[in-house]
């Protein structure tokens, strides 16, 4: 492997991560004035997205970044009166987590601001310079 090849490796991902942080950081401001953090608000998109139940376990594999305590995560939800579980019938061990009432009136009034927010920051970029951004970042994720 060459310098050249070296260096530009790690300007990837020296880009990557600052473009993650960045933008993470941004919706969680967002998301901040309605007092969730972006955990909460991706497993309660998964709930809303799935339109039945899941097991915890479900809402853990679909999470964008992983969560090391999922229930931890729902306990908080739950209290919030965001999600209602339910123990599986026929194995005791499975709880079921779906979205409340509540969960969805707030995830509706989530859905503008976000939205604006997205739309913002991909402002400059084209609609072909998104569908090539979507299709690399894939095609890394394959790798």
């Amino acid at each position: 492997m060459t310098k050249a090849v070296e260096e530009s490796d790690k300007a990837v991902f020296a880009n990557l991560f600052r473009t993650f942080d960045r933008l993470n950081s941004e919706l969680s401001q967002v998301l901040k004035e309605f007092g969730i953090s972006e955990p909460q608000f991706n497993a309660l998109r998964i709930l809303r997205g799935a339109g039945e139940p899941l097991s915890c376990h479900e809402i853990g594999e679909r999470m964008i970044t992983r969560v090391p305590d999922i229930t931890r995560l729902l306990d908080r939800l739950e209290q919030r009166g965001l999600i209602e579980r339910r123990r599986s019938e026929s194995d005791r061990r499975v709880i079921f987590v779906s979205i409340s009432a509540d969960g969805r009136a707030l995830l509706k009034r989530l859905d503008r601001p976000v939205a604006k927010y997205q739309r913002e920051r991909l402002a400059h970029l084209s609609e072909r310079e998104r569908t090539q951004l979507v299709r690399l970042l894939g095609k890394l994720r394959q790798a």
